[in-house]
């Protein structure tokens, strides 16, 4: 499976930044996520089907994105702080032309 992701990534020119195994502070964003995403959802449901996984993922998922603010972000959710971004962007491109 790790040689077709990495030949697939070739092929489209992507970089693979590889975290060397035992080290996580490597990556902190992703490991901050995945302590929040297990402490705040994993952790607090027995799930008795795979369909109930995905309906208490997916309103975890909404939560995080699009009502609960993030410090990171200046208060804004992720979702509000991706759309002032994308507007930003879209004025700036704006100008150029």
């Amino acid at each position: 499976m790790f040689k077709a992701l990495l030949r697939w990534a070739t092929n489209e020119s992507l970089g693979i930044a590889l975290i060397d195994p035992s080290k996580p502070w490597q990556n902190g964003v992703v490991e901050s996520f995945n302590g929040k995403f297990r402490d705040e959802c994993l952790s607090m449901e027995w799930f008795r089907s795979r369909v109930e996984a995905k309906v208490v993922i997916e309103d975890w998922r909404r939560l995080y994105n699009e009502v609960r603010p993030h410090s990171s972000l200046g208060k804004m959710t992720p979702s509000a702080f991706a759309a002032m971004n994308c507007n930003n962007l879209n004025r700036r491109a704006a100008l150029k032309n």
